[in-house]
């Protein structure tokens, strides 16, 4: 029975089919559709040069293998990715200088908050997720804080992606002027005579809204570039290839990088 190998993939990959189920569809063994799988080579169409808005990020599958992608979130094709044991911000300075090469005019960048990342395009625009920034905060003081002024700074942040730069500026202005003698509290450790901040948590994510407010509202000081405020297309497409691959648990690291390179097609 002939195989149409290039159908056999897109019924795998798209169509979450296994080998078995595959094997039972096409009256083989599963070694002969796992070997006609194998044969397959994938397809990667060249990327046009063009203007773009580069969302980046990274997902990891355990601790020592993750794929960094660069999609364009104009036309949400991916351009580029890099398989990875860990991500650094040399990685994603080589992706930008790499779509650069390629001819592509990179207009904005759209990423999360890795220390130095967002300071390491000076002659681009960057924007940090904002839904990244709110789960920082969530880290910090849960998603239902006991504190009163943990459940009004909650208040705020759940305005970042629904308000503009001037007015959350004013409003978290607002909230640290009631709250700055509360955030400046100090304890005594009484076995060594230290003190030591009351509320760190508190202030640890009051911190990291103020230190990244400068990238928050990209997308606001540039609005005629359309920036995204967040990376959820890139999120998005992460979570699907992770609930395809699922129907394909016990893969080889190779067959595994040969599947997402055909989900990614970059």
């Amino acid at each position: 029975m002939f195989l149409d190998e290039e159908k056999l993939w897109k019924e795998y990959v798209q169509g979450k089919q296994t080998y078995v189920q595959l094997a039972e569809k096409y009256s083989c063994s599963a070694k002969t559709i796992k070997r006609k799988l194998d044969n397959y080579s994938v397809k990667i169409q060249a990327k046009t040069a063009r203007k773009v808005i580069v969302l980046m990020d990274t997902t990891y599958w355990g601790r020592t293998f993750g794929v960094m992608l660069f999609k364009d979130a104009i036309t949400k094709e991916n351009l580029l990715k890099y398989y990875v044991k860990n991500e650094t911000n040399a990685l994603y300075i080589q992706g930008i200088e790499e779509l650069k090469d390629k001819g592509f005019e990179i207009i904005a960048i759209v990423c999360d908050d890795r220390k130095g990342l967002l300071q390491s395009f000076r002659d681009i625009p960057v924007q940090m997720c904002q839904f990244h920034q709110k789960q920082i905060v969530i880290r910090y003081l849960t998603k239902n804080p006991k504190l009163q002024a943990g459940q009004e700074l909650m208040n705020v942040v759940n305005l970042l992606t629904n308000t503009d730069k001037e007015s959350f500026e004013g409003v978290l202005g607002l909230w640290y002027e009631k709250w700055k003698d509360f955030l400046n509290e100090r304890s005594t450790n009484p076995l060594t005579n230290r003190t030591f901040y009351t509320h760190k948590k508190l202030r640890s994510a009051y911190r990291s809204l103020k230190n990244n407010l400068p990238w928050l509202f990209t997308w606001y000081d540039n609005i005629q570039l359309n920036i995204p405020n967040t990376t959820n297309a890139i999120d998005g497409h992460f979570a699907d290839l992770k609930n395809k691959l699922r129907n394909h648990n016990g893969l080889i690291l190779e067959r595994k990088k040969k599947f997402i390179t055909g989900f990614l097609k970059a």
